[in-house]
């Protein structure tokens, strides 16, 4: 799953963690509604410590210049062409666990602002995996997506023998950012202010949302569907559905899909205080994340990615691939009422949720886990509640829970790290506790929320849910693979 082992623990120690899935994992399935039978994603998590320098990027195939600047001695090679009608999707999934300081104190003076706090990463190291000429030249939600990228297909078992088989025009990369690189560009303005002849000549192209999923298809050398979407903070489940829908149509059998951002800098802490979006509870961080608790005012901002690694089932199965999780489907809706503010009576969520429920081919009873978009806002939380108890009524078997309660908001990321905490629930048995939630909201049932400890839960449906500015909403279901 995309959430280390900070998502049971403080949201300040390890509070960011770089997550990946790959194709080998547990697995997650699609349905696929235009069909009589169940086109399956697969999906594969797995926790474990960064292996710094353990695996490089992989040089592309392709003779070009770009490919020479990752540090790699391996070589993927297309031997064979395999396509296959099934939609279905294998993933595994990594999590990098980053050492945190004692305090979640941003490295940039930002004493004159109203919130001075975030989930910073404070150690990451691209070590044997990017080139260090490149590595500085690059914007750090591009690190982070490039390692996560190449963890996930080392957990999902795609070695170089198995890389050499894959057909790699039907292989593809989806990974989106709300932010982009925010950095890059920023720095580029204060280099323009001295001379334009100041400026990194990576700038532009680096600072773009797709430039992430473009490195990584070259460096790969797969040729299948790459771009990149951006929803705002809604990003990773548009990534993750959009790439399960390339599968469906028989476009793609192996997807790397998912987000990554990484904005805490002035302009990135300025630009959310100005929204008035952000916690100001600075003397006790610890605290500060705690959504759907009375004293709630707002999100804490994190930074990090979270990558799965969708497979077609048959194409997942001939190869061996360790199966976590099924995708079942997912759905996107738009508010059409607002930049920043929920909708009042919530017909964009509820209608969201009712057509994952219909895509996905289950009814609202089969769903007993909530990955919840909860970001710690007065409104946001309570509106999104409301939207649940419209849809699944006084089911006393759901559970409800948030992970931003934990790590923080991850913006364009926090989609995808949210649905490996969701696979792992499934895997494990276990959901993470809403740490926090210590006066809760009188207008929300706390039968529904899971309480301030970790509990047993075996889930035979999960749902998660992101919303972005904007007004777009975004759910997608996962289930046991059976």
């Amino acid at each position: 799953m995309t959430t280390a082992s900070s998502c049971y623990a403080s949201p300040l120690r390890d509070l960011l963690v770089v997550a990946c899935m790959s194709g080998g994992g547990d697995p997650l399935a699609l349905s696929d509604t235009r069909t009589s039978r169940r086109s399956k994603l697969l999906e594969k998590c797995s926790a474990f410590p960064s292996p710094h320098g353990s695996a490089g990027l992989v040089s592309s195939c392709n003779n070009n210049a770009l490919s020479s600047v990752f540090e790699s001695n391996n070589t993927y090679f297309n031997r064979k062409q395999r396509r296959f009608n099934r939609a279905s999707c294998t993933s595994g999934q990594v999590t990098l666990e980053m050492e945190k300081e004692a305090m979640p104190y941003p490295e940039f003076d930002c004493s004159a602002f109203p919130t001075r706090i975030a989930g910073e990463i404070k150690s990451f190291s691209t070590e044997g995996l990017v080139a260090l000429k490149l590595s500085k030249r690059m914007d750090k939600f591009m690190l982070y997506l490039l390692t996560a990228g190449k963890k996930a297909l080392a957990d999902g078992g795609v070695t170089e023998d198995v890389m050499a088989e894959l057909d790699k025009s039907r292989c593809g990369v989806l990974i989106g950012s709300a932010m982009r690189g925010m950095k890059i560009f920023y720095d580029a303005l204060e280099a323009l202010k001295i001379s334009y002849k100041k400026m990194n000549p990576f700038c532009v192209p680096f600072a773009t949302t797709n430039m992430g999923s473009a490195m990584l298809a070259i460096d790969l050398g797969w040729m299948g569907p790459n771009y990149s979407i951006s929803t705002a903070c809604a990003t990773g489940n548009f990534c993750i559905l959009n790439a399960a829908n390339h599968i469906i149509r028989g476009e793609a059998d192996v997807m790397l899909c998912g987000g990554s951002d990484s904005v805490i800098i002035p302009i990135g802490l300025g630009g959310f205080v100005a929204c008035r979006a952000l916690s100001q509870q600075n003397d006790d961080p610890t605290k500060a994340s705690r959504p759907w608790d009375s004293n709630r005012d707002g999100f804490f901002m994190g930074e990090g990615v979270g990558v799965l690694l969708l497979e077609e089932l048959e194409h997942a199965k001939k190869r061996g691939a360790t199966i976590y999780a099924e995708f079942l489907g997912g759905s996107f809706t738009s508010d059409a009422y607002h930049i920043t503010e929920p909708r009042p009576d919530g017909a964009g969520v509820i209608l969201c949720i009712e057509k994952t429920l219909a895509h996905a081919g289950i009814s609202k009873e089969d769903i007993n886990y909530i990955n919840a978009h909860a970001t710690s806002t007065p409104a946001g939380d309570l509106k999104e509640y409301q939207a649940f108890a419209h849809c699944f009524g006084q089911n006393p078997e759901l559970r409800i829970n948030s992970t931003k309660s934990m790590i923080g908001h991850l913006l364009g990321a926090s989609g995808a790290v949210e649905a490996v905490a969701t696979i792992q629930a499934i895997k494990t048995g276990w959901v993470h506790p809403n740490i926090n939630l210590e006066n809760p909201d009188k207008a929300v049932d706390t039968k529904l929320l899971v309480g301030l400890k970790k509990e047993r839960l075996d889930i035979k449906a999960a749902l998660s849910n992101s919303f972005g500015f904007g007004g777009h909403n975004s759910s997608i279901i996962f289930a046991p693979y059976k």
